[in-house]
């Protein structure tokens, strides 16, 4: 494997690091989001972080939230005094389980309220448990309910012959095997530029497909852009497109059959990504009984093309 290739392979692979500030300067001098959708950089955001956070931490946070408000109720009750009858005085694990009880509206009877003070109390937490689980079932429900795409993209682009003429190439995969109806993709380049002006922009392009939608996406989807006369690719080398710090932006959409919502998965392809004559490694294969199958194993993988 090309020198080249491997250390790509080695970046490609780094990736999953969360780094500390949410812009920064790749090693190749290309802008990009280190960190867009970790949940850590949400905290200001309660409700996306929520929404987002990995079901593990969000099962934490909950527990941990409903001890901690447990708690403040615990120490309320044991600052009124002995207002808990049968209660040890003074125990906060008694008051402690005594909230637990009045907060999920259990009721045993074996300790109850037995002064004005207390009765206060009760009277605000059952208030905070009522929207305490009601807010927690919306939560639930909103996480269940999100429809994610789960799709695949190729580690890398390549650029190779198709029908005579350069064109850029990936593949994407739908990771779960059903149907995505009515699936587009957009891809567009984008990169610096200075106007006449003196000043610098980030101008967007779009790259026309050869196929950029289909009615159903059910496996794999190979995206071909031809580099003819017309396209923002003409002409332009990896050095080029280092030098201007370009991108290659991925946006793909469409409806999951399965719950009938919409579903948006997208993808960057740094200019380092992008492979000059290689091809991507054919993954459809056809067995001596006539029929076709797909060899996931060689997803990612691609070969250099000889002259």
């Amino acid at each position: 494997m090309p020198r080249r290739l491997m250390n790509l392979t080695r970046q490609v692979k780094a990736k999953g690091s969360v780094l500390q500030h949410r812009r920064g300067l790749a090693p190749h001098g290309v802008f990009q989001f280190s960190n867009a959708g970790a949940w850590q950089s949400y905290w200001q955001y309660p409700y996306h972080l929520l929404l987002t956070i990995p079901w593990a931490g969000f099962i934490l946070l909950i527990v941990l939230g409903y001890g901690a408000l447990n708690a403040l109720f615990a120490l309320a009750y044991l600052a009124g005094g002995d207002g808990i009858a049968r209660a040890h005085p003074g125990s906060f694990w008694d008051a402690f389980f005594f909230s637990v009880q009045t907060l999920a509206s259990i009721g045993y009877g074996a300790m109850y309220p037995q002064t004005f003070y207390a009765n206060t109390v009760i009277t605000f937490e059952s208030l905070a448990g009522l929207l305490g689980f009601a807010v927690v079932t919306g939560l639930v429900f909103a996480r269940f309910s999100q429809a994610d795409a789960h799709v695949l993209f190729s580690r890398f682009a390549v650029v190779t012959p198709y029908d005579g003429v350069p064109a850029l190439m990936f593949r994407t995969a739908n990771q779960r095997g059903n149907h995505v109806a009515e699936a587009q993709m957009r891809v567009y380049l984008l990169r610096d530029e200075i106007s006449l002006e003196g000043q610098m922009m980030r101008r967007l392009y779009p790259l026309r497909l050869l196929r950029s939608e289909t009615p159903s996406f059910t496996l794999t989807w190979t995206a071909i852009h031809p580099i003819d006369l017309e396209s923002p690719l003409r002409d332009q080398t990896l050095e080029s497109l280092t030098k201007l710090k370009a991108q290659i932006v991925v946006s793909l959409s469409g409806i999951d059959e399965t719950v009938t919502q919409a579903v948006h998965a997208r993808h960057v392809y740094q200019s380092q990504d992008i492979l000059w004559n290689y091809q991507l490694v054919d993954i459809i294969h056809e067995t001596k009984s006539g029929e076709h199958y797909i060899d996931f194993t060689h997803f990612h993988d691609v070969v250099s093309i000889e002259f």
